[in-house]
């Protein structure tokens, strides 16, 4: 199978960034372009995020998760810790972030750290979720091979029945990862190919280093 793809370009043209107009924090251009892919770009799923980290195998993965939260120390997600991501995450804190918005035509792409949150801002999180996607933490030993579709819906249909008028608890091996960025780029599509990219890197002060990349 084989498909010419050369004919498939787009013009960018809907905004730019320029050094001279960005804060010195990059937390607050990311509020900024977030509320506004939010508020003008419906369309776009505004806290969908690639996390990116490298495997027990050496190789990268990438795979979309949602963004809960987001603070000046950093970037919150959640998911099983005894996933393949999480086991990643164990052994090699390092990952990034990136989140395209096709409709703005901007991307960011965040370097950080990862580590876990404290245990009651998870079980606070987890009490606000709808009772479908508790038990789905419940029932899913994500990444874990499955023998059917079947064995996880009667999974499922047992635990409904178990927990039935009661509280569901938060499993120990399910919570919040905080990315704490050192280093973030924004991407604001241009004419021509001539793409504005904007690179903070975090210094030893804390301060953050502004630069204006080639696109």
């Amino acid at each position: 199978m084989e498909q010419d793809l050369i004919n498939y370009r787009k013009s960018y043209e809907k905004s730019e960034l320029l050094v001279e107009n960005v804060p010195e924090n990059p937390l607050e251009l990311f509020q900024k372009w977030f509320h506004e892919v939010d508020t003008y770009f419906s369309d776009d799923e505004t806290n969908a995020m690639t996390v990116s980290t490298i495997g027990l195998d050496g190789f990268p993965k990438n795979r979309v998760v949602l963004l809960k939260r987001f603070t000046y120390e950093g970037f919150i997600f959640y998911t099983n810790y005894n996933s393949e991501k999480g086991k990643a995450i164990e052994q090699n804190p390092n990952v990034c972030l990136s989140f395209f918005w096709h409709g703005a035509e901007r991307q960011i792409i965040i370097k950080g750290t990862a580590e876990k949150i404290a245990n009651n801002l998870s079980d606070g999180y987890f009490e606000s979720r709808p009772r479908g996607s508790q038990l789905g933490a419940l029932v899913s030993n994500q990444s874990e091979v499955l023998p059917n579709r079947s064995w996880l819906e009667e999974k499922l249909s047992k635990l409904e029945k178990a927990f039935e008028g009661k509280e569901i608890p938060r499993p120990d091996y399910w919570g919040g990862y905080i990315v704490k960025p050192v280093e973030m780029e924004f991407w604001q599509g241009r004419p021509n190919r001539l793409h504005d990219r904007i690179r903070y890197q975090l210094q030893e002060d804390y301060s953050w280093l502004i630069n204006r990349l080639s696109p």
